[in-house]
């Protein structure tokens, strides 16, 4: 008989642990996904949008260069790197190619790899004056 209430407790105590286990998963998950797409800072850029692509192994994210408003050499210093969040935006971009624009983005602490290359992220763009 003892060993039959040994076996229940053992059995309640790993019950237990499981739960456990599985709400701290859940609680690491949220923090992560939060931690990952929180944005630090939101603006504008303006400037010549140089370039625009699609590119990627595994996660095929839109890519483009602006080049910034005000600097007439193009140097590293002056070439804002940038990610488009989805495939409409991507599709804006690329008919402005050549041309002033204005682009809106998020800056994200960590973005996930499908997010982007970088860790700004176009959400709107428009032409330039």
């Amino acid at each position: 008989m003892q060993l039959e209430s040994i076996k229940n407790t053992g059995k309640k105590w790993l019950r237990r642990l499981m739960w456990l286990l599985l709400a701290g998963f859940i609680l690491f998950s949220i923090g992560y996904y939060v931690y990952r797409t929180y944005t630090v800072s939101d603006g504008t850029r303006t400037g010549i949008l140089f370039k625009v692509s699609k590119r990627g192994i595994i996660f095929k994210t839109f890519e483009g260069q602006l080049q910034l408003g005000g600097s007439t050499m193009m140097n590293q210093m002056s070439v804002w790197e940038f990610s488009a969040q989805n495939a409409q935006v991507y599709a804006q971009l690329q008919q402005l190619e050549g041309k002033s624009v204005r682009c809106y983005y998020r800056q994200l602490v960590d973005p996930f790899p499908w997010q982007g290359d970088t860790e700004y992220i176009v959400y709107k763009v428009e032409a330039g004056q």
